[in-house]
């Protein structure tokens, strides 16, 4: 059975996120609406959505919604989430949750109380990849963890672009390195010697494009086991590149991009015996997560994370803007 989709706004992200994966399982998008009327109609056209709507509220009442996704600026993830709770649609929501973690929470409790999900869009999380890497750090393939390293880069977008607005909630940390931290926080529930917990912010260092808004930054951590972290962050740089790199005291592993495995899906594994390399799978991290959030909204199939885990995530980020003597979003 499908699921009929509501798209809020006619960002770029969506594409990817939620036109093709719906594509691929065979799920509809019903309804569209955009700030500029004209951008819903092209993107409905373009992307096959059944019909266009005035307005995001709109989207959200439409009776034909089953689910609503949230691709809007950062800002504005937290108000129309909420929007969506009330109506009583679950929402899969593009990162980071909200601007800090008490919008977080707000969310989270208004959520619980209505009993609604609300799903955090951290893709990268569902791909084989990924579940592989967390394996083999786990299992003790790699022996006593001893650093992780996830380094994300980027071209600088446009200067009209809402990832360089401090009121719409941007900056590198909060675009890239939300994810570097929830890398770190997975790997934190590892039982494994090296990790043993929750990991916190050591040190971090930023340079601000305008006055709040960071270039790039770059986040250090600690675990309790005695390992340590870097989130390396920049939307500055000349390529694209997003790698995980964790080293153990019997060998390491190298994820080469987890953000878009359909290009490369490499993960490549050093140990004394030797290199090996595994192929995962070019099929998209988004489409695995939307299949995922699907089978928990349809038959109630559990997910790996719910609110819980995206309040404390915004909380990791909040400290590492701290850390970096910046203010939180």
């Amino acid at each position: 059975m499908s699921l009929r989709i509501g798209v809020l706004g006619a960002s770029r992200i969506a594409e990817v996120a939620i036109v093709g994966p719906a594509a691929e399982l065979g799920h509809r998008l019903v309804a569209v609406a955009a700030r500029d009327r004209s951008r819903a109609e092209t993107f409905a056209e373009k992307y096959g959505v059944e019909r266009v709507v005035a307005s995001y509220q709109d989207v959200i009442d439409d009776p034909e919604v089953d689910i609503v996704y949230n691709p809007l600026a950062n800002s504005l993830h937290a108000p129309w989430n909420l929007a969506a709770i009330a109506a009583g649609k679950p929402v899969l929501s593009e990162k980071p949750f909200a601007r800090d973690q008490s919008e977080a929470k707000r969310v989270a409790e208004a959520a619980e109380v209505a009993g609604v999900t609300v799903l955090e869009g951290f893709h990268y999380y569902f791909h084989p990849v990924t579940q592989r890497a967390f394996d083999l750090a786990g299992d003790g393939t790699l022996g006593e963890i001893t650093h992780v390293e996830v380094r994300m880069a980027m071209p600088a977008p446009d200067d009209s672009d809402p990832r360089w607005s401090l009121d719409l909630a941007g900056g590198a940390l909060m675009d890239l390195g939300c994810y570097g931290l929830h890398i770190m926080r997975s790997l934190g529930r590892l039982e494994v010697p090296g990790v043993d917990g929750r990991p916190s912010i050591t040190r971090a260092h930023a340079e601000q494009r305008t006055p709040g808004v960071d270039a790039w930054c770059d986040v250090e951590i600690g675990f309790p086991g005695g390992a340590t972290g870097l989130s390396a962050n920049s939307m500055v740089a000349d390529h694209h590149s997003h790698t995980i790199r964790i080293v153990g005291t019997a060998g390491n592993l190298l994820v080469h991009e987890f953000i878009t495995p359909s290009t490369d899906d490499r993960l490549t594994i050093t140990t004394p015996g030797g290199t090996t390399v595994e192929r995962l799978g070019t099929r998209a991290s988004y489409t695995h997560q939307l299949e995922a959030f699907a089978d928990h909204v349809q038959h109630g199939t559990p997910l790996p994370f719910g609110t819980a885990d995206a309040v404390a995530n915004m909380a990791l980020v909040d400290a590492a803007y701290r850390a970096a003597g910046m203010d939180h979003r």
